[in-house]
């Protein structure tokens, strides 16, 4: 299809969600900048929190720390452009741009855009694991994603199959037992399941909130000062293993003390706590299991038939509609993008033996391109939102002679690359979030952990906002390759 283009652009984000939303109001905010665009591929931004509109669709971190910390007035809407997906992208070495090349989803239409600065906003609980069974095409029910859910659709008196057992069906199926008929929930690995409370926040509090906004400072440093306390409980230390210990048995006793006792061999792991995401039971799945209408099971489906699925087993469950509950793709990676000298992503994580970024944002050999919550940004016991807002920190600041017309590219040096790629990893081996049990963190074609940041959030911030600059360096407009520390004034 012949392809149209684009005015050049000095930003291009893709993804509307929360961090292409904090990159809009930090372009705007601190480096005064409004050239900029935002695509989605989805219908509204919102991200995550716009495709998960399942019954009982939430978060288990408190609200007051799940929420950005800049404000909602900076006309970043005029900036989103929805229904556009990016299909691949090319370093113009001679313009010292990107060349993106997009799809218009709603019109099928292919066009290209240079931009100056691109950034990768995309997330990974949008893009629903692919869902292949033998009979699928015999199956006159509805088949749902909780990532595609359909707001029209009714459980009323419907047997309902549920596939998954982690956060999302936890939450889901507290949210409809009441109606249906049924609900078969069939699992394959235990989570940890840890009792939980929804605070609901009083009025008058939302009111201080508004007002005073200082009171809503001193609760976020409250708040994020309580979940830190959390963080050394997954260090493979004596001091971790007793905290890790302390709340298995905390859940094992949830457990035991709330579902049905023929469940509890399917409900509580035999892996380390943390390998894997807790689950935190605001919904009160647990309890939801001693309802007549709801049923586990660990007997894998193997078929569907026209009204009912078949197990390995050879049980035969009633199902008007099969929600799945899953699990995303990493489909955040998909998209083909090509940097200096050729290199392609896929050569990139090919030389690292996995998904690799410096300081999570950053890859050597890629000028000038960013990811937010890119690989190890990822978070198993606070605010994702805290890593977006330092993520976006790190990027302004090293893109601002760029942005500001003082250098056409920044890109981070392979040393530094390297060097971190080693540091993470060694951390990493020091926390259960190794390879102690198979789960999302882990990429299954090299077993090693793509996923997570094995530091404090204390590091975290320090080294996005006070780190070497000489990781960095910037082609400069008369084409002599510097240290920026040493040429551009970074005020």
């Amino acid at each position: 299809m012949e392809s149209t283009s684009l005015p050049f652009v000095k930003i291009m984000v893709i993804g509307g969600g929360f961090s292409g939303l904090a990159m809009g109001c930090q372009l705007k905010t601190k480096l005064n900048c409004d050239d900029f665009v935002i695509y989605d591929r989805a219908a509204k931004g919102g991200g995550t929190w716009w495709a998960n509109q399942y019954p009982g669709c939430g978060v288990d971190i408190p609200a007051v720390f799940y929420s950005l910390s800049v404000a909602d007035h900076f006309d970043v809407a005029r900036h989103f452009v929805c229904h556009v997906d990016w299909e691949e992208a090319h370093w113009q070495e001679a313009s010292s741009t990107w060349l993106v090349k997009l799809k218009d989803l709603s019109t099928g239409k292919i066009f290209q855009q240079q931009c100056s600065l691109l950034v990768s906003a995309v997330g990974g609980l949008t893009v629903p694991n692919k869902f292949q069974l033998d009979g699928i095409e015999r199956f006159e029910g509805d088949i749902i994603h909780t990532a595609k859910w359909k707001n029209d659709l009714s459980m009323k008196n419907k047997n309902v199959v549920v596939i998954g057992n982690g956060s999302s069906a936890s939450q889901l199926i507290p949210n409809i037992a009441q109606d249906a008929k049924s609900i078969t929930q069939f699992i394959r690995t235990p989570q940890h399941y840890m009792p939980s409370q929804d605070m609901p926040i009083p009025q008058i509090w939302m009111t201080l909130f508004q007002y005073a906004p200082i009171i809503l400072q001193i609760l976020r440093a409250i708040v994020f000062l309580y979940l830190e306390t959390s963080g050394p409980q997954f260090n493979l230390t004596k001091d971790g293993a007793k905290r890790r210990q302390s709340a298995h048995e905390r859940s094992v006793h949830y457990v035991q003390s709330t579902a049905p006792e023929k469940y509890w061999e399917l409900l509580i792991p035999k892996f380390d706590l943390g390998c894997k995401r807790r689950v935190f039971d605001n919904d009160k799945y647990i309890a939801i299991l001693n309802r007549e209408n709801v049923h586990l099971t660990d007997d894998p489906v193997v078929s569907l038939q026209r009204e009912s699925v078949l197990t390995k087993s050879g049980q035969i469950h009633p199902a008007d509609i099969i929600v799945l509950a899953t699990g995303f793709a990493l489909a955040q990676y998909d998209s083909k993008l090509i940097g200096r000298n050729g290199l392609s992503r896929a050569q990139h994580r090919e030389k690292y033996g996995t998904f690799e970024a410096f300081k999570t944002v950053a890859m050597a050999g890629f000028p000038n391109f960013f990811y937010i919550l890119g690989p190890h940004s990822g978070r198993g016991h606070t605010s994702t939102l805290l890593a977006v807002e330092n993520f976006i920190d790190l990027i302004i600041q090293v893109a601002k002679p760029v942005i500001h017309n003082q250098a056409s590219y920044v890109e981070v040096k392979e040393s530094s690359e390297r060097q971190y790629h080693q540091q993470i990893h060694a951390a990493i081996g020091k926390t259960v979030f190794s390879d102690q049990c198979s789960s999302w963190y882990i990429d299954k074609k090299t077993g090693k952990n793509w996923f997570s940041y094995p530091w404090s959030s204390f590091t975290m911030w320090y080294s996005t906002h006070l780190g070497d600059n000489t990781d960095w360096f910037y082609q400069v407009s008369v084409s002599l390759t510097v240290n920026l520390i040493y040429v551009l004034d970074l005020s």
